[in-house]
């Protein structure tokens, strides 16, 4: 018979006694982890009386294979809207507290004399708190549903988050221990520059893969995927100078947004139990008792300073974020454990020779003593919160709950037009920005060196090919970047004189990004004058910026992108059980105005107006006298007394009706602001519109046609008022935009649409 491998025996050992010291564990109620990290020191090397390990560095390996399965498991807990949600709160408390923590555990280190890059990483480990420890606490204590649950939550993700980047920092400082300053912020900047574009195009990749494969993948072949792909993209991050552990994390984090993330979580778990396991086993390794007795008072020095740094620091973090003492005491006190990320952080100080090997024991042992204390702190923080509401000054007490009132209004007007407006600014911009400057890095620094060593056939030398290839791309992006949304933009420019400087200054700024990428690749590649350059970018760019071609194919790359960015989120709302076609004539609002006598516009027609550009309304209804006119073409002029029914998005009509009463258009009497969905029901007249919903797989023909070219109203007698493309609503959508097969086609017009549609087979849903 075989003899069995070591490796098979080791795993053998170690997992039949985790299995015996996490049952206990559980049995007085303690974290599984302490169980974990109890079964590593009784395998390890210290205690000889049982049956211990022989190829450590198998279970080492083993051991990193568990920290990849535990940064996947934290990214299919983290989206980009779960860090949306957690907001201002768990970013401040999470911020002062990773400062505070980070400056204590230096100044600490540097008192112990344990030296510079010693106490940089103590700093950064002593941030740290621990999600399942804090988790587990708070469920046991039958708090979950407070409110500094939630918080201590948010705070969490967010700390996870910075220990993401922390450790990026901490790898780049430790292996260029003589790095300037200057070369350092370059080399974090490029880091988050390439980070930024990992996430773009995997957001735009990922989900969109998964949707044509989905068919295919059964969980067999979904866990395989999602294993292939964390493994990949771990690869991939070290490769680019990132870490494996930020690699796997992003991975989690693209898959956390698909509609596949329970499916693939719940697959993943048993992988990330064993694997994690064995992480936390090795931890146990580490558990050195003569060196624990031997730093004994610097280890109870720290536990000190981690509980009463954390309480303290993520209190003042929840006050500045408006929550109140009570809440912000109680999430402090839920965190004021050291967490297993610091072992992941110690192991990489470790890995990389450059902290001393007494620093992984220590921080083992002062997060196993803090995890022990966090239920009694837990326990503790009322009765504290009521002590500190008895010493404080109630002149404290009232300017703090005054400012929480403060927060709270100003977090309720999050929805104002500047809010909008910089939200849909800043997503073009960054979008279609950070792709612009990732594909000159690209083409200079990775393209540009490929072809000179592999050699190109052809007169062409490499630099002219990079430069071709990179504008062959800018040409589709730079223009992209010039978007934005104009009935905000509109209202901001109507709303007071002041909000047109800023307004310019960001057309400016954005136009003056646009030219400066524009210049990059032949000033880097050739040296050619950027002044020329400039000039000639700014006409060509403004010409691009026109070209309905081009429109076309970046609206289709943006509705992609957010369809898969929203796609978990949008599912949730409109899927099955959701509310998924009423969402149109409930965004969409109607209003009645009516042309005065001696109105300056009469005679004039609805082409030569082109509010629906302008203004981005549609007039939908003219009545004049008896006369009634459904979906007025073109070359309808208006006359005085029409009552005109204007459509558009909320904020679009509200621009319109105040620009129009400049020239004495004001509502029907009576008239006001009403959802589409509002007006199509109480119609009067007798010729009354309708609104439809149109399959695009039923009409193959116009796949791939821009609305422009569709001939939706010639064809079918209606109006496209919008569409719904996986799930993502696309109200008054662009002319330019393609069509494809799957989207949902809303139109609208009279009984001769519906016809129409009904003898062609089209009609899905009616209002």
């Amino acid at each position: 018979m075989e003899e069995i491998p070591a490796l098979i025996l080791d795993l053998t050992i170690i997992l039949c006694i985790a299995a015996i010291t996490t049952l206990l564990c559980k049995k007085i109620n303690l974290p599984s982890v302490l169980g974990y990290i109890l079964a590593g020191f009784l395998a390890g090397p210290v205690v000889n009386f049982i049956p211990t390990i022989d190829d450590m560095a198998s279970i080492e390996v083993w051991s990193d294979i568990g920290v990849i399965f535990l940064m996947l498991g934290l990214g299919l807990e983290f989206s980009v809207h779960k860090m949306a949600e957690v907001g201002a709160p768990g970013f401040l408390s999470a911020g002062i507290q990773a400062v505070g923590l980070c400056a204590a555990g230096f100044f600490l280190g540097e008192l112990l004399n344990w030296g510079n890059t010693n106490s940089i990483f103590l700093g950064v480990m002593l941030a740290m708190s621990s999600t399942m420890i804090t988790m587990k606490s708070i469920e046991d204590m039958g708090h979950k549903k407070e409110p500094f649950a939630a918080l201590a939550m948010g705070t969490l993700v967010i700390e996870d988050i910075l220990a993401i980047f922390a450790m990026v920092i901490l790898a780049t400082i430790s292996a260029s221990q003589s790095i300037s300053g200057i070369a350092l912020a370059e080399r974090i900047g490029l880091l988050l520059l390439y980070l930024a574009l990992w996430l773009i195009l995997g957001i735009y990749l990922v989900p969109t893969m998964m949707k044509k494969l989905v068919v295919l993948m059964n969980d067999e072949v979904l866990l395989i995927f999602a294993l292939a792909l964390c493994f990949f993209m771990a690869i991939l991050a070290q490769h680019i100078g990132l870490s494996t552990e930020l690699g796997a994390f992003l991975a989690g984090s693209l898959l956390a947004g698909t509609v596949h993330a329970e499916r693939v979580e719940h697959l993943v778990t048993p992988c990330k139990n064993l694997f994690g396991g064995v992480f936390f086993i090795s931890v146990g390794f580490m558990v050195q008792p003569a060196m624990i007795v031997q730093y004994i008072l610097p280890i109870l020095l720290l536990a000190v300073v981690a509980i009463a740094g954390k309480l303290l620091f993520l209190t003042l973090g929840g006050l500045a974020a408006g929550q109140t003492m009570e809440t912000s005491l109680r999430a402090g006190a839920a965190q004021t454990q050291v967490g297993e990320f610091s072992f992941i952080i110690a192991g990489l100080g470790q890995s990389l020779s450059v902290t001393g090997a007494f620093l992984y024991p220590i921080i083992v042992a002062v997060s196993v003593l803090t995890t022990f204390t966090t239920p009694l702190m837990l326990k503790l923080s009322m009765p504290l919160c009521r002590w500190l509401e008895r010493v404080l000054p109630e002149s404290w007490q009232r300017a703090l709950e005054q400012y929480a009132r403060s927060r709270q209004s100003k977090k309720n007007q999050d929805d104002r037009d500047w809010t909008i407006f910089l939200k849909s600014y800043s997503r073009t911009f960054g979008l279609f920005g950070v792709l612009s400057v990732g594909t000159i890095l690209l083409g200079v620094r990775t393209l540009r060196p490929f072809l000179e060593e592999v050699g190109i056939p052809g007169p062409l030398p490499p630099e002219t090919v990079t430069c071709i290839a990179v504008y062959v791309v800018l040409a589709f992006l730079l223009p992209a970047m010039l978007r934005m949304k104009k009935r905000f933009f509109t209202a901001l420019w109507l709303e007071r004189t002041s909000n047109r400087v800023i307004l310019s200054i960001l057309v400016i700024f954005r136009m003056a990004a646009a030219v400066l990428l524009a210049v990059l690749p032949a000033f880097l590649l050739f040296g050619i004058n950027p002044l020329w350059l400039a000039l000639m970018a700014l006409a060509v760019i403004l010409l691009a910026s026109r070209s309905n071609k081009l429109a076309g194919h970046y609206l289709q790359v943006e509705a992609q992108f957010l369809a898969n960015l929203n796609e978990r989120k949008l599912a949730v709302k409109f899927g099955e059980g959701g509310n998924a076609h009423q969402w149109l004539t409930e965004q969409l609002y109607v209003i009645t105005l009516v042309c005065p006598q001696g109105y300056v516009q009469e005679g004039v027609s609805l082409k030569d107006l082109d509010w629906g550009k302008v203004d981005s309304v549609k007039v939908i209804k003219l009545l004049r006298g008896r006369e009634q006119i459904n979906i007025p073409e073109g070359y309808v002029t208006l006359r005085q007394r029409d009552q005109m029914v204007i459509m558009g998005a909320k904020r679009a009509v509200e621009n319109f009706c105040r620009k129009q009463a400049e020239q004495g258009v004001l509502p029907w009497p009576g008239e006001h602001l009403r959802t589409l969905k509002e007006y199509i029901e109480k119609q009067e007249e007798a010729n009354q519109l309708l609104c439809c919903g149109v399959t695009l797989d039923k009409v193959a023909d116009l796949q791939g046609r821009s609305i422009r070219d569709s001939r939706i109203k010639e064809d079918w007698s209606a109006f496209l008022i919008g569409l719904e493309r996986d799930f993502l609503p696309i109200p008054n959508p662009d002319p330019n935009l393609n069509l494809r097969s799957g989207d949902l086609l809303w139109v609208m017009g009279s009984q001769e649409m519906a016809g129409k549609l009904m003898g062609l087979g089209l009609l899905d849903y009616d209002e």
